[in-house]
């Protein structure tokens, strides 16, 4: 058992709040809570040494996992009990739309897609973070392929291929380029990069994740995560002619046989260029 693990597990035997069921969860969201932070590069924390920079990368790695608002609730409830316990009360926002999260919903009821709003792009300071972000909303990256994107590797002739290696669950796939922006961006990420990844030479990509997470924060960018969403909802107009649920458009009950044998095949093709196996994530992004 790592070290993390075993001091949240006795805090939690120490300190028996709530009822049998309740003090259960909270144990096992801590102990999952503990090896996603061993597998996000924190290999060595204690219990007392929980930081905001902890949190943020949690938050993102949860954004990234496209998790139910419930379980996302719960998990910074767990979270904010750990914090306390530990005198690092004020290091976790009371508010849970600090982070970007609404009110409960099953299906999207409430789109979460965000644009890339220039003027908070011009606070972030480093170049690498400013081009992974741009690259997130131009084509549906995830933070950690944003990061790790190598232009020598990814850019082909007309879409760009994401290794196995930098995506969520080792599932390579390829993502169209369609504009000339588009075809701009990669211009300036292959310069910036300069045969490598959008990471400086002098930091790995732990170092840069963090580095990512304080400028984002910093510069009071809330849930990037959203860019992804508006890829989404973008990328269904495109293939549809019309928009999707969630960006106001028709409900898919009230589309004609014509219309929702078009509304499938957005949704495949939305679902493989985000990186998805399952056409019904969908609903989260584009509602139903």
């Amino acid at each position: 058992m790592k070290d993390l693990n075993y001091q949240l597990m006795k805090l939690c035997r120490d300190n028996r709040d709530g009822s049998y069921s309740t003090q259960a969860t909270r144990s096992r969201i801590l102990d999952l809570i503990a090896n996603q932070l061993h597998e996000l590069g924190y290999q060595r924390m204690q219990a007392k040494s929980l930081k905001p920079k902890h949190v943020d990368a949690l938050v993102s790695h949860w954004n990234d996992q496209t998790i139910s608002v419930g379980t996302f609730k719960n998990r910074l409830s767990a979270l904010r009990w750990w914090a306390n316990k530990v005198g690092k009360a004020d290091i976790i926002a009371r508010d849970n739309s600090a982070y970007g999260i609404g009110n409960r919903s099953y299906v999207g009821e409430q789109s979460k897609a965000k644009l890339l709003d220039e003027k908070q792009l011009g606070k972030v300071s480093d170049e690498h973070v400013r081009l992974s972000l741009r690259l997130q909303s131009a084509f549906g990256l995830r933070r950690e392929e944003a990061i790790k994107f190598s232009p020598n590797y990814a850019i082909k002739n007309d879409h760009i291929k994401l290794k196995a290696s930098w995506t969520k669950g080792g599932r390579a796939r390829s993502v169209p380029i369609r504009y000339d922006e588009q075809r701009q961006l990669l211009e300036e990420v292959k310069t910036l990069a300069k045969g490598g990844a959008l990471i400086p030479p002098e930091r790995n990509f732990v170092e840069q994740r963090n580095r990512y997470d304080r400028q984002v924060r910093d510069a009071g960018i809330k849930n990037p995560h959203g860019l992804r969403h508006a890829y989404a909802q973008r990328r269904y107009e495109e293939l549809t002619g019309w928009k999707s649920p969630l960006a106001g458009g028709p409900a898919t009950k009230s589309l004609s046989s014509e219309q929702r044998a078009l509304d499938k095949g957005a949704r495949e093709t939305v679902s493989r260029e985000l990186g998805h196996d399952r056409e019904s994530i969908t609903r989260t992004y584009l509602g139903k």
